[in-house]
Parts: C-alpha cells; sequence; structure tokens
C-alpha cells in the first residue's frame, strides 16, 4: 500500500505554497497531486493557480513524484497538453503521472463558451473524452501523429525527444462508467475512484466500500474484455468523497486503508488539510498518519 497527498494550488509560491510541497516529501508521501481546474466549487471565489505551473514549481522536490488529479478534455487539447507533459516529465526527471478524466460540469465546463454556446452534454463528455485519451497517448509515446477524429485532430504532431519515462508516462485513469473503464483498462497504468458518484444522502461506511467493490469488479470485465489482467493496473483511491472519516486518527485511517486493501487497492490518496473547508482536517493528525499510518498498517 502507497500513501499518497493532494494539495490544492490555492497558496501563492512564496507565501507557503513551496513549503507545502516541500513538506509532502519529508513527510514520505509516494505522490503529491494536485486538481487540474479553472477554479473549483466553493473555492472559486479565491485564489487558484494552474496545475502545470504549479507542478513546473514543485519539480524543485528530489524525490516524491508528482501529478495531476485529475486533468480533463474541459479546456485542454491533446496536442498542446502532450507538449506541456512531456516538458514536465524533463523537468521532475521522469516523476510525472498523469490523472485523467472525463470532467463534468460546473465551472470548467462552462468558463470558454461563448454567447449561446451550450455545456457538452454527459454524451459528449465520454465521447470526447474516448478521443482524448488515444490521441494523448500516441503523442506521448513517440513518432510523428497526424490524426482526425469528431473532436480532435493532430497534423504531424511531433514530440521531439518524448519523455523521460518509457514509452510515455503513466495514465491513471479515473472512470466508474462502463466506457472510461475501458480507457482505463486499454490506456491506464493506473485506474482512479472517488467513491460511489451518486452516493444515497444517509449511505454508511459500508454501502461505500459495496459500491467501490462493483466498480473495481466491472473494472476487472473490461480489463478481460481488452485481454489485459487486472492486476497490471494500480488502483488509486482519492479520499474526501465517501462517507468515511479516515483523518480522524491514525486508527481510523489504518481501519479504512485496510479494508480498501483487501478490495486490491494499492495507493490511498489523503486531502492535505484547509482550514474553514469541505477538506478541514487536524495537521497534526494528518502528519501522524502520514509518518504513522503505514508502519501500523503493514505491521
Amino acid at each position: 500500500m502507497r500513501l499518497s497527498t493532494v494539495i490544492l494550488p490555492i497558496r501563492r509560491w512564496s507565501d507557503g505554497g513551496r513549503a507545502e510541497w516541500e513538506r509532502a516529501e519529508d513527510l514520505g508521501f509516494h505522490t503529491a497531486y494536485t486538481y487540474d481546474h479553472l477554479s473549483r466549487r466553493t473555492f472559486r471565489d479565491g485564489p487558484w493557480f494552474g496545475a502545470i505551473p504549479t507542478l513546473t514549481a514543485a519539480a524543485a522536490t528530489s524525490r516524491i513524484r508528482l501529478g495531476t488529479l485529475v486533468t480533463s478534455p474541459n479546456f485542454c487539447h491533446p496536442v498542446t497538453l502532450a507538449k506541456e507533459l512531456i516538458t514536465l516529465d524533463d523537468i521532475s526527471d521522469g516523476r510525472i503521472t498523469l490523472g485523467i478524466g472525463a470532467g463534468g460540469s460546473g465551472f470548467d465546463a462552462t468558463t470558454l463558451l461563448g454567447n449561446g454556446q451550450e455545456p457538452w452534454t454527459p454524451r459528449e463528455r465520454a465521447a470526447r473524452f474516448g478521443e482524448f485519451v488515444p490521441l494523448l497517448d500516441q503523442l506521448l509515446s513517440g513518432g510523428e501523429v497526424t490524426a482526425e477524429g469528431a473532436y480532435y485532430a493532430a497534423g504531424a504532431a511531433q514530440n521531439i525527444p518524448g519523455c523521460v519515462q518509457r514509452p510515455r508516462l503513466p495514465f491513471a485513469v479515473a472512470a466508474t462508467g462502463p466506457r472510461g473503464l475501458r480507457l482505463a483498462a486499454r490506456y491506464g497504468q493506473a485506474w482512479v475512484t472517488t467513491g460511489d458518484p451518486k452516493p444515497a444522502e444517509d449511505a454508511t461506511a459500508a454501502d461505500s466500500l459495496a459500491a467501490i467493490a462493483r466498480q473495481a469488479g466491472r473494472l476487472g470485465e473490461a480489463c478481460a474484455e481488452t485481454g489485459r489482467d487486472v492486476g497490471e493496473l494500480d488502483k488509486i483511491l482519492l479520499t474526501g468523497f465517501t462517507p468515511d472519516r479516515p483523518l480522524d486518527s491514525v486508527g481510523a485511517f489504518v481501519d479504512f486503508a485496510g479494508a480498501h486493501a483487501e478490495l486490491g487497492f494499492d495507493e490511498i490518496v489523503l486531502h492535505a488539510p484547509i482550514p474553514d473547508s469541505v477538506f478541514a482536517a487536524d495537521p497534526a493528525v494528518f502528519e501522524k498518519i502520514a509518518t504513522e499510518g503505514l508502519a501500523q498498517l503493514n505491521g
């Protein structure tokens, strides 16, 4: 089991931002991720910085892996994103993981729209994601790429010298539906879930665990359809969206992580605490989990 964290890009680099990434490395987290949004929900009226520039600055660390959790097609094009990722992989000396998902409704989906334009429907988001991931895979894997789809095109695009990581940097594909799970099975080095995307208001931790188990089962079916061993994919759980409270104590974390390890999860991701937000938590408990939680779980 690996333990990672998410650092939201809400602090100026000179005013706590840099220190937070360096602290994540000092605490021994496997990966420090950040959200790739234009802004997000309750954080919309406050500071919010870009993911790729933030990760580029965070590459000043030396050991910890870095990544997005997640990037989506909402405001990205595969050609330009591939160029940025290859550059970031080079600057970080091959420490980048691309978390990628179909995206959703809200601020990211509407900011670029002009008068009379409608946000993408869920069907169109899924269709775009189905084009986005294979094209990005081609662009990052080397060679000249020419492609034309219903939504995205590339004309003799080249990304020399390619990724430091070969054949390309890893994809962690966030998915719960059948189309997304097939993409994870075909192109992912990891699968990401946040739990039940539509939990009942009175859902319990047991309900959540059962929903995640069903998702893992469907991932196995998608892998079987593509002729791939589901064991080849890492399974990542981004916490904070289930009824569980793993940040209440080290014991709560150990019980939570152990239950999900039994479902085959390899990596648990905790949000770094943000006071007065949905991600509020005791920083001392968070750090104690980072330094003692896995030792207790694996001991």
